[in-house]
């Protein structure tokens, strides 16, 4: 079954109506073939009319879709002979980031990122995708890695944010996620890190510090989810698509504002439609932006890093 939003709904009937006059082929053997044409025809140009003006709250919504392919599916799509590391060697292992080896288009690379998961189980397994201080030790750890074996770092980033439990703050959240932000921006290595759905707060700039910063078309990326500056501004959660609208957090406002270098367009409908496609997409991206980058040498890529994240808001653009 596949799952629509609310704005979708419209596009939900349809198809549901194609569906119950494919049913009724299969059982009585009546052509409806013509119908079913009209049909399928009237909800393309309805999910296209509704996704040439999506706001930035119902691309919100699209990047926190159920169905969207998550961290493990771009890993698994993207990256041969992946090898899996775990723990941060202080406390744990934390499953809401997952990283390991691997190669990504025969090139040796570090792969990192936050997994949410994909059913109820898997979900609480990974926290949703918030992790804790281990979860970015770890990051860390596979960053410092990655810089002593020359390896470049590729990182999927899909979190609503750090997760704000009292035992998180209790064992460094803050130092934690500083701390994998500087080594980011250390690394001695090319670093390019993709929004892939929902970017929150310090919880996604831990793992995207990064030479080159790429979006999905309706991935989104923010210091605060929507729903968290309304609560702030207005006291009321309600205000969230007005908070949206202001945060400026759509890969178009970014991208125009320098604050990432690329956007992927997605297929119609979004990512969860046709994930194949999407993942396609990104891995030649990312293998067209690798390319100049492994060309430099570290203290080029450190000096150049740091001065993209400095340069961010220098001349009011914001």
């Amino acid at each position: 079954m596949r799952h629509f939003l609310d704005f979708e709904k419209p596009i939900a009937e349809l198809e549901g109506k194609i569906e119950e006059l494919r049913r009724t082929t299969d059982a009585g053997g009546i052509d409806v073939a013509d119908e079913v044409g009209r049909l399928r025809d009237k909800a393309q140009a309805l999910l296209k009319a509704t996704y040439a003006k999506l706001s930035p709250w119902q691309k919100a919504q699209v990047a926190r879709h159920p169905d969207r392919p998550h961290c493990s599916d771009f890993i698994a799509a993207l990256i041969e002979d992946y090898t899996p590391l775990a723990g941060d060697r202080a406390f744990a292992d934390d499953a809401a980031v997952m990283g390991g080896m691997g190669r990504f288009r025969g090139r040796a690379v570090m792969v990192l990122g936050t997994e949410r998961g994909h059913d109820t189980d898997s979900r609480v397994k990974h926290n949703f995708g918030m992790a804790r201080p281990e979860g970015y030790r770890k990051a860390r750890r596979l960053m410092e890695l990655a810089g002593r074996f020359g390896l470049p770092i590729l990182s999927f980033v899909d979190t609503a944010g750090a997760f704000p439990g009292i035992e998180a703050e209790a064992r460094g959240q803050a130092e934690a996620i500083a701390r994998s932000i500087e080594a980011g921006l250390d690394a001695p290595v090319p670093f390019i890190a993709t929004i892939i759905g929902e970017g929150g707060s310090g919880g996604a700039i831990a793992l995207a510090a990064a030479d080159r910063i790429i979006m999905l078309e309706h991935a989104i990326y923010s210091v605060i989810s929507p729903e968290g500056c309304a609560s702030i501004l207005w006291r009321d959660a309600a205000q969230a698509s007005t908070a949206a609208e202001a945060l400026k957090l759509t890969a178009e406002d970014l991208r125009r504002l320098n604050l990432v270098d690329a956007m992927v367009p997605e297929p119609l409908g979004g990512a969860h439609r046709d994930a194949a496609a999407t993942i396609g997409a990104l891995g030649d991206k990312i293998a067209e932006l690798l390319a100049p980058l492994v060309e430099l040498d570290g203290a080029t890529l450190r000096a150049r890093r740091r001065e993209k994240f400095l340069e961010m808001g220098r001349h009011g653009s914001l």
